[in-house]
């Protein structure tokens, strides 16, 4: 257990790297305000911490730089609580203030915002087509033989589909397949619409469609197949400014894994409720193992459907981030349930 002297020192070194990217020593400890030791009572003191795991020498300087046994303690029992500006609150706030009406542009734009006031990459994962429910189909014709389908989601996200109208489907058949679609299936999740499709209206969709069989199998696959992650990205560059990615090595693979939407995706739906930070080796992505994530979740009807995260250096400012994800996610909690 460490003791009060040794907390302080332990704080007041991960506080000093946080903020400058730069090894402490003794000597820069003892002059802060808040320490009252002796730079040699400090020196033992750090040795101590360095022995028990907390700290650690770098090659290029004889101070001290927190280790990730030392970045976990001080998250789990050293942040203080972060009051975020009045001027931070009022960015986030005119995020949601706007007249937005898809899901697209309000989480492209909080991305936005997060990472502009960071300066770390911010990632948003939607909630799936198939965690929410159907407001309307709509199929919009291009020419004879092809067309756009549009699905829209309770939450506003609005899915574009091109697909081509086989031959053997006529496009009136189509038209009334789709109306009928939008007046029985409205608010059914998306997730339950094969099946409702199937059972419950194929027998009314045989007195209007000449081939319901092959309407119905085609409109399965055009429209209620898995959809990609809805996964949106800012200030990817970002990371690139941090003094730890010089090293273009590890700046590619980062990016490369950043491409990588699903990986990605699976990573924020391994966080359930709450706030969650995951340091260095904790990551369970190897290319992101040189940083650190925090994630928040958001809900939907209760039901937690998204992820907030921001990926940083592991000296990231953890009690400012936390602050601005539970604003975040809390507003888009509320915002979203105010679409339902």
């Amino acid at each position: 257990m460490l003791s009060n002297r040794q907390l302080l020192i332990l704080q007041v070194i991960i506080d000093e790297f946080i903020q400058t990217a730069q090894p402490i020593g003794s000597r820069a400890i003892s002059k802060k305000q808040e320490v009252t030791y002796s730079p040699a009572t400090i020196r033992n003191e750090m040795a101590d911490l360095e022995e028990m795991g907390y700290i650690e020498k770098t090659h290029s300087s004889s101070g001290r730089v927190p280790s990730e046994k030392g970045y976990r303690f001080y998250v789990d029992h050293l942040l203080l609580p972060f009051h975020l500006s009045s001027a931070d609150k009022k960015i986030i706030s005119n995020v949601f203030n706007e007249d937005l009406v898809e899901f697209e542009h309000v989480v492209q734009n909080s991305a936005k915002v997060l990472s502009d006031l960071t300066n770390y990459t911010s990632i948003i994962l939607g909630p799936k087509v198939f965690e929410t429910t159907l407001k309307q189909l709509q199929i919009i014709h291009l020419s004879s033989n092809t067309a756009v389908a549009i699905l829209v989601t309770n939450t506003g996200h609005v899915e574009h589909r091109s697909f081509t109208i086989p031959a053997e489907i006529r496009a009136s058949d189509l038209e009334k397949l789709i109306n009928i679609l939008n007046e029985k299936l409205s608010d059914v999740p998306i997730i339950q619409l094969q099946e409702r499709l199937q059972k419950e209206l194929a027998s009314i969709l045989d007195k209007y469609v000449s081939d319901v069989d092959t309407a119905i199998q085609y409109l399965k696959g055009a429209l209620f197949e898995q959809q990609p992650a809805n996964l949106y990205i800012g200030g990817i560059t970002n990371i690139m400014l941090q003094p730890e990615f010089n090293d273009i090595t590890k700046v590619h693979s980062l990016y490369s894994v950043m491409e990588k939407e699903d990986v990605i995706a699976n990573v924020l739906r391994s966080y359930q409720d709450g706030i969650h930070v995951a340091i260095g080796q904790e990551n369970k992505v190897h290319e992101m193992q040189e940083c650190s994530l925090i994630t928040a979740t958001y809900s939907l009807a209760g039901e937690q459907v998204g992820t907030v995260a921001l990926l940083g250096p592991k000296r990231m400012e953890y009690s400012r981030v936390i602050s601005l994800l539970n604003l975040l996610s809390t507003q888009m909690t509320n915002t979203f349930h105010r679409w339902i």
